[in-house]
């Protein structure tokens, strides 16, 4: 059976209102851009904007993959914990296994560099795929045991850094590896790798949401479970879908932390779902599911990482970048009350 499809005239009105609010998302950014060159003497120099890209990319990839459960109408408040506890298992991973890879691959007669690259893709993997077991666990919660999706996630959340905490004993791990280290500093064609990720992450986002059956069914489940249920769509598979996809983005913001920072630490991204969901939100995710983009919560991560580089450079005290996060929240999740009123 196909699809549960809205009608023509309730879609056209979607798409226009994404459209709408992608190119004023565009125009604030800009309008930030602007401002903040003539503000300051230090915005628009290479180091500046390349750090702002690289802040920038860390939240982009989170806010996206939260962006997949938000628009089923749940949420999920372990994607910090998620990426916090991914630094740890790749740095254990990397400390600790991939010499003893490297030299059993050197028994095979690989170079020591190819031995050490593979070694590093293997310990990337197994940590990526621990993330999207964490997803199916969340997804299992939701489904199975009919657990809210903001209890299931919160359990994980404490219980993902109590974890990451034993396994340190409340301290950090040092990666010492520059090859993985040396990954978060480099560029291609002055692009830093960072944002190149941010890139190779949106594409197949953006055919999966937009292009494809399965992206309408996330709408679908959002806007109306039963009735996307009675149409055909398996719901439980979509919601597992989701989940997942949110807990590979916060896996490969881990990965990439522990890349940037050169450190597994079990508390270093708590705080940072919260970003991730304003982030979404200001793109014009709707907390109510069935709306939202790929561009969307991209930009509106850009915006904030745009706020907190410009307040830094004006020597702005940081405590007001929270209050404009909240206002923004409020305000859009405001007018997005009164856009469905008047549907």
């Amino acid at each position: 059976m196909s699809t549960p499809a809205p009608t023509a005239e309730p879609q056209r009105g979607r798409i226009e209102f994404s459209r709408l609010l992608g190119l004023t998302l565009v125009g604030v950014l800009a309008a930030m851009f602007v401002f903040l060159a003539f503000k300051t003497n230090t915005f628009w120099t290479v180091n500046n904007l390349s750090n702002l890209a690289r802040q920038g990319a860390i939240f982009a990839v989170l806010a996206l993959g939260e962006t997949f459960v938000i628009i089923t109408a749940g949420i999920d408040l372990s994607v910090g914990a998620v990426a916090s506890f991914v630094t740890v298992v790749v740095g254990f991973l990397i400390q600790g296994m991939v010499p003893g890879i490297q030299e059993t691959l050197a028994g095979f007669g690989i170079p020591e560099g190819l031995a050490g690259g593979l070694g590093i893709g293997l310990a990337i993997v197994l940590s990526l795929l621990l993330a999207m077991a964490i997803g199916a666990f969340h997804a299992f919660g939701v489904v199975r045991m009919g657990l809210p999706p903001f209890i299931i996630t919160l359990a994980t959340y404490t219980a993902l850094k109590g974890i990451g905490l034993l396994m340190t004993n409340g301290s950090t791990i040092n990666i010492t590896n520059d090859d993985f280290t040396g990954f978060s500093r480099g560029q291609l064609l002055f692009i830093p790798n960072l944002f190149i990720i941010v890139i190779i992450v949106a594409i197949p986002a953006l055919i999966y949401l937009h292009f494809s059956r399965f992206g309408r069914y996330l709408f679908a489940v959002g806007s109306n479970a039963e009735a996307a249920r009675l149409s055909g769509v398996n719901i439980h598979a979509v919601i597992y879908t989701a989940y997942i996809l949110s807990a590979l983005c916060a896996g490969i913001v881990g990965v990439l932390l522990a890349s940037r920072t050169g450190t597994g630490n079990a508390t270093q991204a708590i705080g940072s779902e919260l970003e991730a969901i304003a982030s979404s939100v200001i793109g014009g995710t709707s907390l109510f599911g069935a709306v939202g983009t790929v561009w969307g919560p991209l930009l509106g991560a850009f915006i904030l990482a745009t706020i907190r580089n410009g307040a830094n450079l004006m020597n702005v005290n940081s405590f007001w970048q929270y209050i404009i996060t909240g206002v923004l929240i409020i305000l859009i999740v405001y007018f997005d009350g009164l856009r469905r009123k008047k549907r």
